[in-house]
């Protein structure tokens, strides 16, 4: 029984090694995001205020509100995180870190909000 205990540990130590993800992670999130984004965009704007009338006709309109929202603001959050990444961390600088975060977010919904 001892035998199997350091092969248990040294599966479980192989297991739950870290994982580095591909270089290209951020950019491939990123353009999919986008890509989400303005589909949800462009459903809305197809949709006609004249069907507002009928309930039934809610469903893809509520749905691309939903998705569109959460993807713009999974792409502003993931967007000023890469600008924050580069900053160095430590006590002294975490207002400065945390004041330049609000910037970034603030200015990355802007930009968002103004494409549309």
């Amino acid at each position: 029984m001892t035998e199997a205990a350091p092969s248990f540990e040294g599966l479980l130590r192989e297991a739950l090694a870290p994982v580095e993800p591909p270089a290209d992670l951020a950019e491939r999130l990123e353009s999919t995001l986008t890509s989400i984004t303005e589909m949800a965009a462009d459903e809305l704007e197809a949709w006609e205020l004249s069907a507002m009338r009928d309930p039934r006709n809610w469903v893809r309109p509520a749905a691309a509100l939903v998705v569109g929202t959460s993807a713009g603001a999974a792409l502003v959050l993931l967007r000023a995180r890469r600008r924050a990444h580069g900053s160095s961390g430590g006590l002294d600088g975490m207002l400065e870190t945390a004041e330049r975060t609000v910037a970034d977010l603030g200015r990355e919904a802007r930009k968002l909000l103004g494409d549309r």
